[in-house]
């Protein structure tokens, strides 16, 4: 069972989906995506295993996504992807692939719905906000 983070570590969501996937006993494969960027058949496969439009995947805060207008409502999917392959930041994250699906997990506590193993004990995100009990069950 693979299961694959594509993951940023200055991100306290991105380190609190990892923590929740080694809490049910996985060791994901880490890819660290503004080292290794996705190439752009890998990000449109992403974007279509999650089901989702480019512009759902655009990252804004602390991102050139203003100054290059990418709210503009005529930009295509196909621009929106050229913008995130030339500028990875503003791939928004985490973004998680195990066998039950792929998601932005966003917030964080969206992992344990991908998740085939169940949380082993309590979690807290990094705050303090507890996630999950003590029994393994979702609080949240």
């Amino acid at each position: 069972m693979t299961i694959t983070i594509f993951h940023n570590p200055a991100c306290g969501t991105s380190r609190n989906v990892l923590e929740l996937i080694r809490n049910s006993g996985a060791e994901p494969r880490i890819i660290e995506y503004l080292k290794t960027p996705p190439g752009r058949a890998e990000l449109v496969d992403l974007i279509d295993r999650m089901g989702i439009p480019a512009r759902d995947l655009l990252r804004r805060k602390g991102t050139p996504y203003d100054e290059l207008g990418l709210d503009n409502p005529l930009l295509t999917d196909d621009d929106l992807i050229d913008a995130m392959m030339a500028r990875p930041i503003l791939i928004n994250r985490p973004i998680v692939v195990t066998p039950l699906g792929a998601a932005l997990c966003r917030p964080s506590e969206t992992v344990l719905d991908l998740l085939p193993s169940p949380q082993r004990g309590a979690f807290a995100r990094e705050n303090g906000e507890k996630i999950v009990d003590e029994a393994g069950k979702r609080i949240v």
